[in-house]
Parts: structure tokens; C-alpha cells; sequence
């Protein structure tokens, strides 16, 4: 934790470059009394909450800035402090002008996130909803902002915290039954105990299932297109991503790297990656590709695997797309005729026929390919709200130990073991659940956090 939780932060809150405005914060004690000091117009001493006043910020040497001073009195802000936010021109040089005039006047340098740190130590958020900004902030989708914002709301929060307060009932009455062992007495219906823990279990199931969803919205989805050579892997790509990524070209093995390109598809980020054609060549250069190709395979979320209709499929290929599905039996795998345009062959059920050339000018032609991908790596993306959705490492390691800690109790009431150890693992997943939302942690931990913010957050 940053030195002296009380003294007056101040950092610049937007990101450095040219812009129509800028913004200075500062939050604790003194922050009103700070900014008093070095802004010329009302006196902001005397100025209530939630307003705003207009103004110059002076420098030694004359005036810096035209400024809007907004003044939040504590506990009604963002930090429970009392928070002033100063408004300037957009560009670098006026808004560190402004932090440094600060700093002489009484501010310090604020850590990173510790404006963020301030409000979880107020109790303005707990500590899964300040993690939240943080995903916030780094969001790359559509998907990422509605989950992290659900987070942010505290629906995340509220879920977890019933299920704890509904554990700690059961801990209370198991623990006083403790107290009274000598007197072969139970205050806790044992059915409702194993009804609650079979619920707990259930949840803490599902939110570990949801971690999978979770990391593909946090990093993106990554999408290998792997096939032979001229099979129509570039052509596929740039209609998924919407412009022309990768050479088209009719000249067999063009591709002889990695190729990359993200889109965003249905609120969710893909990153397509078109591979070089898969085949035996003597080509080193190429045959390097070809290793390249199948080791991305084995990092990928799904795969597109095309082939010439017109050519159908040979035995190696067959062979190539077995050794997959044998290797990697949970990858989901789509296998597509293309060229159908102009072979118009029939296919075996299972595959797909398209027109990669007509996906490029027709979006119809590409919405079979989209809606398998949805489904394969994003099963109820769109009926989920993101309360129930798992995106921070932290998270599923905390919830893995309740859920062992929960599954332990209930196996031991169902043996009918002493409540002394019962006991013991209910307070376990207690403390698991308690240390995602910040009701028990340690300062290693918050540093860890709030490390990851940036400085004036």
C-alpha cells in the first residue's frame, strides 16, 4: 500500500497527446484546501459539493491554464475523500504544468491505482469491483465491456456475497453446536445443511465452467484457418476480418507465415490467424511455415479447416484432421468445402459448403461460419448478463479452493464426521470467497491489484 493513506494525492486522469481537454485529480484530506491554494476565482474552501467553478490555475510566473475546478466533498465521491477534479486544455504540456503547481503546493505523486485503492479502503466498492475497472479499462470488445461493467455494478459481488452470507448461517449454528457438544444438541437441520452445500457447489461449478468464456473475452478468441495450399484460407480471412489482411493469390503456397487479423463479431474479439498451406514441400522457407501452422493449431480456441471442393479430400489430409481430433479431442474443428460457387459438388454431412470469393462480397455467405464459431466458443454469450462470468485468475484460484473446501464439507456431513472439522472447511470457503471481494486480504495482495492499474486511476 502506497505511504500515507490520508496526505493528498494528485496525478493527471487522462492519457497523454492532444485532446480537447485534460483533467488533474487529486483526493484525501487537503485535496479542497490544495487546490485552493493555487487556483485564482471563487474561493473552493468555501465552495459546497458537486459543484463546478470556473478559473485560472497560477504558476509562479503568471497564469497556467483556464480551468473548470469541480469540487466532491467527502464521503459524497469517488474515494470517500474529498476529490477535486481540474479541467484544462487538452495536450501534455498544460495538465503537468497544473500536477507540478500541486505538488509545490502540498500534493504528492499518486501511486498506481491509488485513487482506485482509496475507494475499496472507504468501502466505496469492494475489492472484485475495483478489480472490474481495471478489466474496464482494458477492455477490447464489446463483450469484455458489458461483462466488466456488470462486475463493476456489483452484480459479480452481490452473487458471491449471498452465497457467503448463506455459508457463514450454517458456520454460525454448526460452531454453536460445538459449544454445546456435551449436551448432544443440533441447532442446524441437517438436510437444509446439505440442501445449502449441494447449492454452493452447484454455483461455484458453474462459475468455474464460465472461466473458459471468460478468458476468450478478456484475450480475444484465437481462430487458426489451416488447409492446403490455394484452398482459399486468405480469401476466408480477409471476409471474416472485412479487408484484404493477406495476399490473395493464385500461386500455391503465397502464405508462408503466420498471418494475423482481429475483428470484433457479436461483441466478441477474434483473432483469426491465416496459416501457410499444410503439405510436404522442399521448400525450407515453406516447410517452415508448415511447422508454424500446426504448432498454432495447438494453441487455438477452434480451426478452420478448408479444402478444395473440387479436389475433395485425400488420405493425407484425412489423416492430418484425425491425428487432431485425436490430440486435441475438446478443440472444436469446422471442416469446410470451399469453392462450391464453382465445383457445385454435393458434401458429407458435417461439412460445411461455401464460397470463400462470395463471403467477401456477401455477408449471407459468411453467416453459416459465424454462427458455428459463436456456438463453438461462445455458447449463451448473448442470454448472460456477465455477473455469472469469470474473467480474473485471481477469481478461479480462490473459487477452485471454495469449491474443494465446500465439497470436503459435504462429504463429511454425509459420513456424519464430527462438526469439528465440518467446521473447519466451511471456514475455508469462507475465507476464499471473502478474499475475492476484499472482506479478508492483506496488503501483499492489494498492492498486487492496484499495481496493475495505471497512475491517476
Amino acid at each position: 500500500m502506497q505511504p500515507g493513506v490520508n496526505d493528498t494525492i494528485a496525478a493527471i486522469a487522462t492519457a497523454r497527446g492532444r485532446a480537447a481537454l485534460a483533467i488533474v485529480r487529486l483526493s484525501g484530506t487537503d485535496a479542497v484546501d490544495v487546490a485552493a491554494r493555487v487556483f485564482s476565482g471563487t474561493n473552493l474552501n468555501e465552495a459546497p459539493s458537486h459543484t463546478a467553478h470556473f478559473g485560472y490555475v497560477k504558476g509562479k510566473d503568471g497564469d497556467i491554464d483556464q480551468v473548470v475546478a469541480t469540487i466532491f466533498r467527502a464521503p459524497r465521491s469517488s474515494t470517500g475523500e474529498d476529490v477535486v477534479e481540474l479541467t484544462c486544455h487538452g495536450g501534455d504540456l498544460a495538465a503537468q504544468l497544473i500536477l507540478r503547481r500541486l505538488l509545490e503546493a502540498g500534493a504528492r505523486p499518486a501511486g498506481p491505482g491509488e485513487f482506485t485503492q482509496r475507494s475499496f479502503i472507504n468501502g466505496k466498492l469492494d475489492l472484485a469491483q475495483a478489480e472490474a475497472i481495471a478489466d474496464l479499462i482494458h477492455a477490447t470488445s464489446t463483450a469484455a465491456h458489458r461483462v466488466s461493467i456488470s462486475h463493476l455494478r456489483g452484480r459479480y459481488s452481490h452473487l458471491l456475497s449471498e452465497l457467503r452470507q448463506e455459508l457463514l448461517d450454517v458456520a454460525a449454528l454448526v460452531e454453536l453446536e460445538l459449544d454445546f457438544s456435551d449436551e448432544d444438541v443440533e441447532f442446524a437441520d441437517r438436510q437444509r445443511l446439505y440442501d445449502i452445500l449441494q447449492r454452493a457447489e452447484e454455483l461455484l461449478g458453474r462459475l468455474l465452467g464460465s472461466y473458459t468464456l471468460g478468458e476468450r473475452i478478456r484475450d480475444g478468441v484465437r481462430v487458426v484457418i489451416a488447409g492446403r495450399p490455394n484452398a482459399g484460407k486468405s480469401t476466408l480471412m480477409n471476409a471474416l476480418v472485412g479487408f484484404d489482411r493477406a495476399i490473395v493469390s493464385p500461386t500455391p503456397g503465397t502464405t508462408r507465415d503466420e498471418i494475423e487479423a482481429e475483428a470484433e463479431i457479436n461483441g466478441l474479439r477474434f483473432r483469426f490467424v491465416d496459416t501457410a498451406g499444410i503439405r510436404s514441400t522442399e521448400d525450407a522457407i515453406e516447410a517452415e511455415g508448415v511447422r508454424r501452422a500446426q504448432k498454432a493449431i495447438e494453441s487455438a480456441d477452434a480451426v478452420l479447416y478448408l479444402y478444395d471442393v473440387g479436389r475433395c479430400l485425400d488420405d493425407d489430409q484425412r489423416r492430418f484432421l484425425d491425428g487432431i481430433r485425436t490430440s486435441q479431442p475438446a478443440l472444436p474443428l469446422l471442416l469446410i468445402a470451399n469453392k462450391i460457387d464453382v465445383a457445385g459438388k454435393r458434401v458429407d454431412e458435417g461439412v460445411l459448403p461455401m464460397s470463400a470469393l462470395q463471403a467477401m462480397e456477401n455477408e449471407s455467405a459468411l453467416r453459416p461460419v459465424i454462427d458455428w464459431l459463436m456456438d463453438a466458443v461462445a455458447d449463451n454469450l448473448s442470454s448472460s448478463d456477465g455477473s455469472a462470468i469469470v474473467m480474473n485468475q485471481r477469481h478461479l484460484a480462490h473459487l477452485r479452493e471454495a469449491k474443494q473446501a465446500v465439497v470436503r464439507a459435504r462429504l463429511q456431513l454425509d459420513s456424519g464426521h464430527p462438526g469439528d472439522t465440518f467446521s473447519l472447511d466451511l471456514r475455508a470457503a469462507l475465507e476464499e470467497l471473502g478474499a475475492i471481494t476484499g472482506e479478508i486480504t492483506n496488503e501483499d495482495v492489494l498492492d498486487q491489484i492496484f499495481s496493475r492499474f495505471c497512475i491517476g486511476k
